[in-house]
This record gives structure tokens, sequence and C-alpha cells, in this order.
């Protein structure tokens, strides 16, 4: 009897269907396969699309049970900070006080060279002189070394010559001179 007949058996319909699905998978792909491999394109790109969302809720669940878990080290670096923060702002208080301080003194210092230049002029006496010379007081006051005073280099004329510029041109020079 024949192999390839209608009933040679099992074997026979198997590769028969095989044939079948072969003739009609590759009528399919040469008739619409550009179609299918764009759907294809597009149905990859749209799994891409909501899967990224989907991680992002999964993993948040996860890292909201590991936030639970580490309660107690959030607490323990908020305290940190706030003491940190607790000391930033007490050295910032004390440096505002020496401020404070410091201006005080300097104000209550002008008030005194006020007092004793008003002093001065109401005993007649040149209230600058008294200026520079209640100045000189407090900067050798606050100078723990002895300060020498200079003494000021004698001033030399700006011109050697000593004469006119147009009378040195001039050819009779000794005219010029006497």
């Amino acid at each position: 009897m024949d192999a390839g007949g209608a009933g040679g058996g099992p074997g026979a319909v198997g590769l028969g269907g095989i044939e079948l699905l072969q003739h009609t998978a590759g009528s399919l792909l040469s008739s619409y396969g550009w179609y299918i491999l764009l759907a294809a394109a597009a149905l990859y790109v749209l799994f891409q699309k909501l899967s990224q969302p989907l991680a992002a809720r999964w993993s948040g669940r996860q890292g909201a049970a590991a936030a639970a878990m580490d309660a107690d080290m959030v607490v323990r670096r908020q305290e940190a900070l706030a003491a940190a923060r607790l000391r930033m702002q007490e050295e910032l208080n004390a440096q505002a006080e020496r401020y404070k301080e410091r201006q005080r003194q300097l104000e209550e210092e002008k008030r005194r060279q006020k007092i004793a230049m008003w002093e001065s002029m109401q005993e007649g006496k040149s209230y600058k002189g008294n200026l520079k010379l209640n100045q000189q007081e407090v900067e050798s006051g606050a100078s723990t070394s002895s300060a020498v005073p200079r003494s000021k280099p004698t001033k030399r004329p700006l011109r050697e010559g000593g004469g006119n510029k147009m009378c040195l041109a001039d050819e009779d020079f000794n005219q010029c001179r006497t």
C-alpha cells in the first residue's frame, strides 16, 4: 500500500499537517509580513512603556517596607541633624554677641573722643590737635610695642635747574640767569 495515502497511519497524517502549517504560515508571511513585523515592534514598545511604572510601583512597595524597618535609623539621623543645627546656632549666637560687644566698645570710644573734643573747644584749644593726640593714645594703648616716630624726609625741589625752561632753551643763557 501507499505510504503517502490517507489511510497510511498516524505518521502520514502528522507529516501532512506540518506541510499544511508550513504552507499556511508561508503564504501568511508573504502576504502580511511587514504588517506583522510592525505590530510586533509596537507591542514591544508598549510593553516597555507599561512595565516601567509597574516596576517602579513594585519597588516602591518594597522600599516602603525597608523604610519601615529602618525607622530607628531615620530617627537617629534626624536627632543628629537637629543636634548639629543647635550647635551651629549656639556658635552663631556667640559670634553675634562678641560682635555687639565690640561695636559697643567702639561707640563708647567715639563718644569719649567727642566729649574730649567738646571740652577742648570749650577751653579754646584746637580740637583737631586734641583729636590727633587722642588717636595716638588709643593706638599706643592698643599696640604693645613702643612706636618710634619717624622724621619726615627733607623735600627736594622737583626741578634741578631751578629756572624757567623757556629761558634754558634760549641761546643767551647768561642773560636769563641773572
